[in-house]
């Protein structure tokens, strides 16, 4: 007899080739309409799948795996970040995790690019001037922003993305410094022409730029507290494209109201959807709805690495990507 196909659920809507090959290759329960699952429908998903698929808006938490029924044996996460699952009570119950590390780097080193020239050039200043149609012709001292050669980057977290935004910062000019937990080794900084800052009070002093793309864990919560937010000089920005909680939004709003803080430029906020009102206000302050990693390419080698995860299990071996404590 062939074997049973492997009931897998899925929390959110993917792109159509993935939840094809889902479909395809398992027994799929394929989300109907693009919203996050209610408290509910998790419970539910945790009970009936061998498989669950989750993103970055499912609070997979102690309680939520604890109703799991015996046959959930992977959390194949549709992201790279897992801060949203309880790694080690999954741990726990004999449930593996896995992840897609590696395909969003150079999309979010490309939106941390975009995000320190759109501050630091004031681009969506001119855009709104344009849309309200209040252009009247050129001038030399309109909207007058900065130049980013020369300037200097300290990038708090040098991992994959922290790397390739450093590359991408050395092809426009800039000096590139980090703060990281470990120091990288000596031909990796001479690779990146990246000088290292044992300590990061010291480099956040110094910098005219700081790029935030450390993981979200207890040590790094407010990382970017009042304290080293006042640190900055006061013609720096700063750029999040990685965990709004590593900054204390409520502080860095206060500071860019009372112009403590040139500007920022914000993928990611603490408190998710939630965005402090006084920084939609705020015209040296860029947001976005979380784009860092929304390309087409993207979204597409992430379902194939959890397509792969999910395979490599099936046929009794350890996925690929599987999460384990050292990694977090």
């Amino acid at each position: 007899m062939p074997r049973a196909k492997l009931s897998v659920v899925v929390t959110r809507r993917l792109p159509e080739p993935v939840e094809a090959r889902l479909t395809e290759l398992f027994d799929a329960r394929l989300r109907e309409d693009d919203t996050p699952m209610s408290r509910a429908e998790l419970q539910d998903a945790v009970r009936t799948a061998d498989i669950l698929v989750p993103t970055i808006t499912d609070e997979i938490d102690a309680s939520l795996i604890g109703q799991a029924s015996e046959n959930l044996k992977l959390i194949a996460n549709y992201g790279a970040g897992v801060d949203h699952i309880d790694v080690a009570t999954a741990r726990q119950r004999g449930i593996l995790v896995s992840n897609t590390p590696g395909v969003l780097t150079d999309d979010t080193a490309d939106m941390t690019m975009a995000l320190i020239l759109a501050v630091t050039r004031r681009i969506p200043e001119g855009l709104n001037l344009m849309a309200r149609g209040e252009w009247d012709g050129w001038s030399p001292t309109a909207l007058l922003g900065g130049r980013i050669a020369g300037r200097r980057l300290g990038i708090l977290g040098m991992g994959r993305i922290g790397q390739a935004v450093a590359r991408r910062a050395n092809a426009f000019g800039m000096q590139v410094h980090y703060h990281n937990r470990r120091r990288l080794r000596e031909e990796t900084e001479q690779e990146l022409s990246a000088r290292y800052w044992e300590s990061l009070d010291q480099m956040i002093a110094r910098m005219d730029v700081i790029s935030v793309n450390c993981p979200s864990t207890p040590s790094t919560f407010h990382l970017m507290n009042a304290r080293r937010l006042r640190l900055m000089k006061p013609d720096a920005v700063i750029v999040n494209t990685s965990r709004g909680e590593v900054i204390d939004e409520n502080a860095l709003t206060r500071m860019l109201r009372a112009g403590d803080i040139s500007g920022a430029g914000l993928d990611v906020y603490e408190h998710g959807t939630d965005v402090n009102p006084r920084l939609r206000e705020l015209p040296n302050v860029v947001l976005l709805p979380h784009m860092g990693s929304a390309t087409k390419e993207g979204r597409l080698e992430m379902g194939e690495k959890v397509i792969i995860n999910i395979k490599t299990f099936e046929d009794g071996h350890r996925p690929p990507d599987q999460v384990v404590p050292a990694m977090l």
